[in-house]
Order: C-alpha cells, then structure tokens, then sequence
C-alpha cells in the first residue's frame, strides 16, 4: 500500500518541479528493443507481458502527429513508429458507452450501461490469474473501480472536471480525495499516481495491468501556460488550411488513400475568412489551448514510457493507445472569453469548426455514427509480442470491443461466464492477436454502431448509418472512406439486409429496441452535409461570456422511430421552477428555494421493478438535489421514499444513474437538481427496468421547438 508520506508527497504534486525531456531517451530505447525484437526466436514464447491501456477523451482521428497533426506528440509518435498502428478502428461515438466497451469486450447496453450488471471488467479478468490491477483517471461508470477489479485507484468518477482544481468526485483507493488548492493539473496527477501504483507493483513478481483513463482534451479547454504559450500564432490560418495540411500528412503517412476529390465543408462550417475578427480571435485560442491539453497528455505519457524503460519493463508490456470517441461538436457556455484558458477561473467549451477539422478527413463529430465520430487513434506498442514489421499500418476493422478478449488471449487468461451477482453475457469482440502475429482475421460478425438517436453498421467494405434516426444512408467504405457518395438508392437490397441485421443484433445481442425508418434516403448527397444541430457552434454571431455556444442554432427534425412506453405531458415545473422543452432536453430556470420538477402519474402497465432513474445534467445552480418517489398510489409527493443526488454545478454535462430501491411498483416522482437559484439542463432522462433497459424516457409529450 502507498505510505501516509508518498501520498502527501504526491498530494503536492511538484507541478513546479523540473520535468525531463524523454524524446531521445524514447527514440534509443525504441531502437534497442526492436532490434531485440527481431532477434528474438520465434519460438520462444515471452512471459506474461504487463499491460498498459491507456484512453483519451475526445481525440480527433487527425490530432496526433502519427495521425497527420501539426501538434508535437512526438512520444506517441514513436509508440507508433515502433509499434502498430490501426487506421480503421472504431469507438462508440461516446465517453462512458466506450468506457464499458473498452473494459467488458461487450457492447454498452448488453453489458448493462454503467452499472455492468452483465459484464466482467478486465481488471476482474487479470486479478483473477495474478495480474496487480490499478487505474488512474476519469471513471465516468457507476460505484468506483475498486468495486471492478481494481486493486489501487486514484482519480475522479465524474464525467469531466476543471483540469486546475478537479471536483469533488476525487478518490484515492475508495477514499475522497480532496484536490490541493495550487500546483495541481489532472493529466499530470493521472501519471503522478499510476507511477506510484506501477512502483508498488514492481516490489513483486505479478504481472501488472494500469488502466490510464486521461480526462484530455475533454472541455473545460484548459492548458499548462507553458503548453499554452508554445502553439501561439500556430492557428492563426484557421481550420480550412489546417484540415488541408493534415489530410496531405494524412497521404504522405500512408494512413490513408489519396482520393481525388477531398471532402467538402458542411454547411454548418463558415469558411474561416469570413468570420468576424472577434470570432476569429475567440477560434484560435480555443485551438491553441487545445494544441496545449494534447501536448501535455504526450508529454505524461512519455514520462510513464520512459519510467518502464527504466525499470526494464518496456519491452513485455502491451501497451494500447485510444479514444474514446472523435472531437467534440458541443458548443455550452464558455466563460472569461477575453482571458487566456491557463488556470482554474476561465472555461472554455468546444467548437464545431475545429471538431470538423480535427477529425480531418471524415465527417461529422463525438455521438455520431459516421466516420468522424467513431474512427480515432489507435496504437499497439509490444516489443516482445508483435511480430509485424515497425511502423505498421493495420486495415483491418477493429473496435473497442476487441481489446478484453486480446488482452486475455495474449495473458492467457480465460473470461469467465459466471459471476458473483452479474448475469454474464457473452462478449461480442474478438481477440486481435492474429493480427499482432502478421496474420490476417475475419471478424466473426459485423461491428454494431449505437448511441442515442445515431446508428451504424459495418459489414465487411460496407456501411449503413443514419444520423439522428434519418434514414439509413449506404457507403462502400473501401472506395469511399469518407462516406462522400450514399449509395442507398443504388443499392436498396444490400441497404435491407444490412438494416435487418443491424435489427436482430439490436435484438439479440445488445437486448435493446429495433429501427425501422422504412427506407434510405433517396439522395446521393449525405444527410449531414446539409444537417444542424441545436449544440452545435452559432457561428452567426459573437461569441459571448455565459451564454450557450450554440444560442442560434435551429434545430433538425426527426424522424418517428420505436420509442419505449408514453406517458400524456407527464413532467410538470415545481414551485420556483420555470422548465422550457428545447427537443430531448429540459431547460430549467430556478428562481428561488426548493426547485425541481415532478411527474404524477407514471403508467401502471410498468413491467415490475426494481428500477434506476437515469440522465444527464449540467448545472449552473446551487446545492446538491434529491429523487423523491412514492410506492403506494395513495401518496403523495413529497412522501415516500427520497434518495439524495450529489451534483457538480461546474457547467458541463455529467451523467447520473439512481437506484430506487427494491420497490417492484412505484407511482410517482420528483426529481430536485438544486436547492436555489440558478440554471440547469437535463437530457437522456429514463426510467430503468430491473434488466437495465429504458422503459420510459422523458419528456415525451409533443415538444415545442424553441428559436
């Protein structure tokens, strides 16, 4: 265990200390342990290697420099140079549904959202045959990681915090951890503690797995000043020349097909020169500090490499880099605009513009199924283990939900299908250690592509995919990587089947709801070149302090789709509440003690619970809030039974899933959000069944669209 004084120790953080430069370091070792590689006899079977996973949050396909980006990464860089790099591997388009990929080999609904009452964690898997498991970083999953498999865990459960003073979902093996009040930065303190773990770890004999779980460059946009300061002036062009310069390093890599003709700017992206200068201004120093939070993470990572090189472990450890999902469309509320984004007071969210160029060269962003919201790095550094030739590119499809059963195959370690309290489902990945061999793999069956209203498909060269339940568009992937060209009216049997099958996957495997939008788009042009959405940039106006991002926006019809159980208007605004429906969210203002909103009659055809009350927040408000919820019909609220909610009133989106109880029925609900005045947003609001699936989502009567 870490001593009294190593904590304390580290609970400065020496943010000042002198950190040295591993590049060179990086580039010998590189060289030595690939020379040892390729002597090595093939026979020879290596140990049990450590294992290494280590996620970033909101990384553009295009935002490394092995990935064709201007920003100097160059300790992933030479992970990539030295090890293996995929060019098509697939995320879920989202923070915590790819966090449960990545941990459970499993679809997120199937292996039961954030709960994972149906899954096994690879820290369960590893632990179990004598692996020392740690995590450090975000969490973003229900109870805390040391209730998964995880022996030592240091980080924060929330789904994003302020990178300079953290929040108060901070913990230390189970423990709250209160942040210090100066010298602190998260992407820092992630490496700080998995240096601690990984040095309790060498004291034995096991084998290791650290999950590495960085918060970066998720908003709030907030950069070391020194990472800060070193790529001023570099986005002063804007993001027509920076997405064009990527795409030409993106040919020159060999990442990708040179095709003849690049993709175009979606109208909802203004060409850069014709920005007003306050725009611009705003613009380039969101890039700038985001160039910086991506910097930074290189940086910690190579300290951690360079840590492993120095203890001799580089060579056998499995080293796995991702993300959880593409750049960042989601333009809310930005403070201190006319500040530079270097400490804890100025919060600054995302932009669309450099979203677009960011997942250069594809389309669309993070929550979407096309191209740009799933398709991000992905890099396997193993000496000791890969027998492909430095510096490769892999082809082949692969997703998160590969990487559990590649990691126990190459452990040897077998993934159990029964567990302590969890209805086991099988995983739906499969293990990609063909592939690390220099063998080729069919993938079993087609990769499945949910979250939310946006879906996907990819069956060997072709994809279908709808964006925002719009009809199924189609796309030859191998010619058309880009999804330039929908070949749904071409090809309306492939697009049937395709759509059949994503159904019974839907049915059988992930046990969620089926779509049927009828048909594919008649049109050859993409849905989405043409598409709005309501958080994505107004770049119509100035940007301004404390006000939404995405103020103009107008909003994109959808279509009907298969929806759980209705219920009439049920949602009503409680005393001191004013609640506006603005598409799938609640928009609340609370003007005084007491608020929240309230549903009185919930259907009494229910299936039987216990339930969970799940949804998103962001909150601009004061005091914490409650679930109030009554078992009997004759009551009234505010009796029965009352939950307290710990909630972050930092502006960003966190997710939130409640446990009613072991109540089978219940009648009514209250949900309070704050204690006193202020703002707040609730989306993604449902009611769980005992199985985990969404028997009622909110607010589902006819929702007024508000300009």
């Amino acid at each position: 265990m870490p001593t009294k004084a190593m904590n304390d120790d580290l609970g400065k953080h020496a943010m000042n200390a002198t950190r040295i430069s591993c590049t060179a370091l990086l580039t010998l070792c590189f060289s030595v342990a690939n020379f040892a590689h390729g002597a090595e006899n093939e026979d020879t079977q290596p140990p049990r290697p450590n294992v290494l996973l280590i996620m970033v949050d909101d990384l553009g396909y295009s935002d490394l420099g092995c990935y064709g980006s201007e920003i100097e990464t160059p300790n992933l860089d030479a992970l990539a140079a030295n090890g293996l790099r995929f060019s098509q591997f697939y995320n879920t388009a989202k923070c915590h549904s790819s966090r449960v990929s990545l941990l459970t080999g499993q679809y997120c609904i199937a292996a039961g959202d954030t709960s994972l009452s149906h899954a096994v964690t690879t820290a369960e898997v590893l632990q179990a045959d004598g692996y020392f498991t740690a995590m450090s970083g975000k969490w973003h999953l229900d109870k805390q990681p040391t209730d998964f498999g995880f022996q030592r865990y240091f980080g924060h459960l929330s789904g994003a915090c302020n990178y300079f003073r953290g929040d108060n979902t901070f913990r230390l093996n189970g423990e709250p951890w209160i942040v210090p009040d100066k010298d602190f930065y998260t992407t820092v303190a992630d490496v700080d503690y998995a240096m601690l773990f990984l040095n309790e770890a060498e004291q034995t004999t096991d084998p290791w797995f650290l999950y590495l779980a960085f918060n970066a460059p998720h908003a709030p946009l907030q950069a070391l000043p020194e990472d800060y300061a070193k790529y001023k002036g570099r986005y002063d062009e804007g993001w027509d020349k920076i997405r064009e310069q990527r795409v030409q390093r993106q040919h020159e890599l060999g990442l990708l097909p040179k095709t003849p003709q690049p993709s175009e700017r979606p109208t909802h992206i203004p060409a850069w020169e014709t920005l007003t200068e306050k725009r611009q201004e705003f613009e380039n120093k969101r890039m700038t500090a985001l160039a910086g939070m991506i910097d930074r993470v290189d940086q910690e990572v190579g300290r951690l490499i360079e840590h492993l090189d120095e203890t001799g472990e580089l060579d056998n450890t499995l080293i796995w880099f991702v993300s959880d999902n593409g750049a960042c469309p989601y333009d809310r509320v930005s403070q201190k605009i006319e500040a530079e984004p270097t400490s804890g007071d100025v919060s600054w969210s995302d932009s669309t513009g450099w979203a677009w160029a960011r997942n250069s060269p594809f389309r669309l962003y993070k929550q979407n199924q096309t191209e740009g919201g799933i398709s991000t790095p992905a890099i396997v550094h193993w000496p000791a283990g890969l027998k492909t030739k430095a510096g490769s590119i892999e082809r082949s499809p692969a997703h998160l939900i590969d990487i559990l059963p590649t990691i126990a195959d190459a452990a040897g370690s077998k993934i159990p299908s029964e567990f302590a309290d969890r209805d086991l489902r099988p995983v739906s990945g499969q293990s990609l250690l063909p592939i690390f061999e220099g063998e080729t793999i069919e993938r079993e069956h087609p990769i499945h592509l949910l979250f939310s209203s946006d879906r996907g498909l990819r069956d060997g060269d072709w994809k279908i995919v709808s964006f925002r339940q719009n009809p199924w568009e189609l796309y030859n992937i191998a010619s058309d990587r880009i999804e330039q060209h929908n070949l749904a009216p071409q090809h309306r049997d492939r697009l049937t089947r395709m759509a059949l099958k994503w159904n019974e996957m839907a049915k059988e495997v992930l046990h969620t709801q089926t779509f049927d939008p009828k048909f594919g788009t008649e049109s050859e042009e993409p849905i989405s070149m043409t598409a709005t959405h309501p958080e994505w940039t107004d770049f119509s106006v100035d940007p301004m302090n404390n006000v939404r991002g995405s103020v103009g926006r107008k909003k994109t019809p959808k279509s009907k789709a298969n929806t759980p159980k209705k219920a009439s208007d049920p949602i009503r605004a409680r005393k001191n509440t004013q609640l506006q429906r603005r598409e799938s969210e609640l928009h609340l203002t609370f003007t005084g003690d007491d608020p929240g909103i309230a549903i009185d009659h919930l259907p009494e055809n229910l299936p039987p619970g216990p339930y969970r009350l799940a949804f998103d927040l962001l909150s601009e408000a004061e005091g914490n809030g409650e679930v109030f919820y009554t078992t009997r019909a004759e009551q009234s609220l505010p009796k029965g039974q009352h939950i307290p909610i710990e909630i972050e009133s930092d502006g960003q989106w966190h997710s939130h899933t409640i446990a009613l109880g072991d109540a089978t029925q219940i009648y009514r609900l209250r949900l309070d959000v704050s204690e006193g005045k202020g703002l707040a947003q609730i989306r993604n609001l449902r009611l769980l069944s005992s199985q985990n699936e969404p028997v009622i989502r909110w607010p589902i009567a006819k929702i007024k669209v508000l300009k």
